[in-house]
C-alpha cells in the first residue's frame, strides 16, 4: 500500500511545526486500558515538585482543550511524520492523565478549539489544510472541511490555529500572504476568507473587552478584525522597526492588555495596550505559548528552548515560580477553575526530523 504521507508532505510538516511550534475516515473510538498501552505509559521518574505529574503519551503531541462537558482533557496528536499516515485525538483523565479514549484519524492533528458548551471539539489538520469536527462525548468524527487555497508551489496552506466564537470558526492559514478562513461551526461550511492577513497567520483569539478578533502573524503584526464585517480594521506593530515573528496570544480583558509571544526573532513576550495598540511592556526570554489566568491574576509562559514553564504575577510581572523539564514544553491549557495548568511536552528532533521519543503531558497543581 502506498503511503499517503509523502516525503514532500513530511518536509512541509517539519517546516511548519518547527518554525511555528506551537500548532472523515475514522476508526471507532476505543476505551483505553493504560496498563496495556505501551505507547502511553506513566513516566518512570517522579518530578521533584510534588505538584507536577507527567505522563508519556505518544509522538507528535500539540494543543489541548479541557472539555467540562465531557470531563476530559483532549490532546491533538500528529503521531510520527515518517512512520504514521494519520493522527490520534487522546482524551485524558484531567486528574490522573490516564488515557480514557482514543479517536484515530486519517489526517494529522495540531490545533484544538471547542464550542462554548463543550459539545464539539474542532481540530486543525495543518499539513493537509483542513479542519475536523469531533463529538466531545463519543469521540466520533462528525464533519471535515478541506480548504482549497494553495501556495505558489501548489501546497495546501497550513491550517494552524482555530478559534470558536459566536457560532463561527476562525482558522489561520499559514501562507505568504496568509489568510483567515471563517467557517460556520454547525455546518462546517466556509462563509468567507479574510485575505492579505500577512505572512503566516499564527495565534487567534477573541476579545470580550473590545469584541474584536485578534490575529498574530509572522510579519510582526497584530490584526484587529471586526467579527461582523470580517474586515481587518487595524494592524498593530511593536513600533520599533525590528523584525518579529509573533506566535501566540492571551488577553487580560479587565486591564485591556494583550500578551504576544515571539520565540523566533525577538525572544520575548510583548504586552500591548488594547486601547492604544502600543507596546507597554516587554518580558525578555524565549516564549512559545502564553495563558492568562484571571482567577489567580497570573500569566504562564512556556519556554521551549529553556525547557521551562514560568508562572508570573500579572500585575508586577515578577516570576512567582518556574518548572523545569527534560525536554521542550509546548502548548498550555488551564482547567475551568483556573487551579490546574496542563503542558504538552515535546521531545527534540534528530537530523532526520524524527522525534527522539514519545511526547508527554504534564499536570501542574497551582494551589
Amino acid at each position: 500500500m502506498r503511503s499517503l504521507f509523502t516525503p514532500r508532505k513530511a518536509l512541509v510538516a517539519a517546516a511548519i511545526v518547527t518554525s511555528l511550534s506551537l500548532t472523515a475516515c475514522q476508526a471507532p473510538q476505543k476505551q483505553a486500558q493504560a496498563a496495556q498501552q505501551p505507547a502511553a505509559t506513566a513516566s518512570e521518574s517522579k518530578p521533584a515538585d510534588s505538584r507536577l505529574t507527567q505522563r508519556e503519551i505518544s509522538a507528535g503531541l500539540y494543543e489541548m482543550a479541557y472539555s467540562p462537558a465531557a470531563g476530559g482533557l483532549y490532546v491533538a496528536s500528529a503521531q510520527g511524520f515518517k512512520t504514521s499516515n494519520g493522527g490520534v485525538i487522546y482524551r485524558l483523565d484531567p486528574k490522573t492523565l490516564e488515557t480514557v479514549s482514543e479517536t484515530h484519524t486519517d489526517l494529522k492533528n495540531f490545533g484544538v478549539a471547542q464550542d462554548a458548551d463543550g459539545s464539539a471539539i474542532y481540530i486543525t489538520n495543518t499539513v493537509d489544510g483542513g479542519i475536523t469536527k469531533i463529538d466531545a462525548q463519543s469521540g466520533k468524527v462528525l464533519q471535515r472541511l478541506m480548504f482549497k487555497d494553495r501556495s505558489k508551489k501548489g501546497d495546501a496552506l497550513g491550517s494552524r490555529e482555530i478559534l470558536a466564537h459566536d457560532g463561527l470558526l476562525y482558522v489561520g492559514g499559514v501562507g505568504d500572504p496568509g489568510v483567515i478562513w471563517v467557517v460556520d461551526a454547525k455546518t462546517l461550511k466556509l462563509k468567507t476568507t479574510i485575505k492579505n492577513a500577512g505572512k503566516w497567520v499564527t495565534g487567534i483569539i477573541w476579545s470580550p473587552l473590545t469584541n474584536k478578533v485578534y490575529a498574530a502573524n509572522g510579519g510582526g503584526e497584530i490584526l484587529v478584525i471586526n467579527p461582523r464585517s470580517h474586515k481587518i480594521e487595524q494592524r498593530w506593530t511593536a513600533g520599533d522597526d525590528k523584525q518579529y515573528l509573533f506566535l501566540n496570544l492571551a488577553e487580560d480583558p479587565a486591564t485591556g492588555r494583550l500578551f504576544v509571544t515571539d520565540n523566533s526573532k525577538a525572544k520575548e513576550t510583548l504586552v500591548f495596550d488594547e486601547r492604544s495598540g502600543k507596546v507597554i511592556k516587554r518580558l525578555p526570554g524565549d516564549a512559545l505559548a502564553v495563558k492568562f489566568n484571571a482567577k489567580r491574576n497570573e500569566i504562564y509562559i512556556s519556554q521551549r528552548e529553556s525547557k521551562k514553564v514560568l508562572q508570573l504575577d500579572a500585575t508586577s510581572y515578577a516570576v512567582k515560580n518556574s518548572w523545569s523539564f527534560d525536554s521542550h514544553p509546548n502548548s498550555l491549557e488551564l482547567s475551568p477553575d483556573g487551579q490546574t495548568l496542563y503542558v504538552s511536552v515535546k521531545q527534540g528532533l534528530d537530523k532526520s526530523h524524527t522525534a527522539k521519543g514519545p511526547d508527554s503531558v504534564a499536570r501542574i497543581a497551582l494551589n
